[in-house]
């Protein structure tokens, strides 16, 4: 059964959409990205959190948001903090290594 997985930061213009991009080829799994904010790239909705059985914020104050604006949509829902602050561009190889470093612990194994 594939897994779907959501990244969430706040433009969805460097970490998250690094994120979908770093783990679109892992086994089992399907990814997408979002932003909380309002003018996001993707701004995250009900459907797609709804889409998602296992969600990876990057920052404890995106949970935050998260639980305050979509609580009704995280019912049973998985929400990781990755504890990765704005520091980086898209694709930056410091944040990929950050990502590879945390998130495959979580993603069901091959």
């Amino acid at each position: 059964m594939t897994q779907h997985v959501l990244f969430l930061c706040s433009q969805n213009r460097l970490r998250s959409p690094t994120a979908e991009q770093v783990f679109a080829g892992w086994p089992g799994i399907e990814t997408s990205s979002a932003g909380l904010n309002h003018d996001a790239e993707n701004p995250v909705t009900p459907e797609l959190l709804a889409w998602a059985d296992l969600i990876f914020v990057m920052e404890r104050a995106h949970r935050t948001r998260l639980s305050g604006r979509f609580q009704a949509s995280l019912h049973g829902k998985r929400v990781v903090c990755l504890e990765i602050p704005d520091d980086y561009d898209f694709m930056d190889p410091d944040l990929v290594r950050l990502l590879e470093a945390r998130v495959p612990r979580h993603l069901p194994s091959a």
